[in-house]
C-alpha cells in the first residue's frame, strides 16, 4: 500500500493505460472495416477475370464471399451488368461502427469494378 502513495503517484500510469487502450480498440473497431473493404475488393476483381461468361454465376460467387468476409449485404444489392465485351459489378453498403456508445459513425464502402 505505501507504493500507492507514493509522490509518483498510482493514477498516471492507470489512466494513460486505459486512455491507450480505448485508442488502440477504437482504432480496431475503425480499421477492421476498411480492412474487410479491401480485401472483398481484392476478392471481387479477382472473381470477375475468373467468371467473365457468367453474369448470375459471378453475382452468387461475390455474394459467398461477402457472407465470408461479414460484409452486410444481400445477393440483390449485387448489381452485375453485361455489355458487348466487359462485365461491370456495382456493389455498395455501409457499416456502422459504435466506439463505447460515445462515438457514432456509420462508414460506407462502394465498389465500382469492369473488366
Amino acid at each position: 500500500m505505501k507504493h500507492l502513495r507514493s509522490r509518483d503517484g498510482f493514477i498516471k500510469p492507470l489512466l494513460t493505460i486505459a486512455i491507450l487502450a480505448a485508442v488502440v480498440y477504437g482504432g480496431y473497431l475503425f480499421g477492421m472495416p476498411y480492412y474487410r473493404y479491401e480485401a472483398f475488393k481484392s476478392e471481387v476483381k479477382a472473381t470477375m477475370k475468373i467468371e467473365i461468361g457468367d453474369a448470375e454465376k459471378m453475382r452468387t460467387r461475390i455474394y459467398e464471399v461477402a457472407q465470408d468476409f461479414k460484409i452486410p449485404l444481400e445477393e440483390k444489392d449485387i448489381i452485375v451488368s453485361k455489355k458487348e465485351r466487359s462485365l461491370r459489378v456495382q456493389i455498395a453498403w455501409s457499416v456502422d461502427v459504435d466506439v463505447f456508445g460515445l462515438y457514432h459513425r456509420t462508414l460506407h464502402f462502394e465498389i465500382n469494378e469492369e473488366v
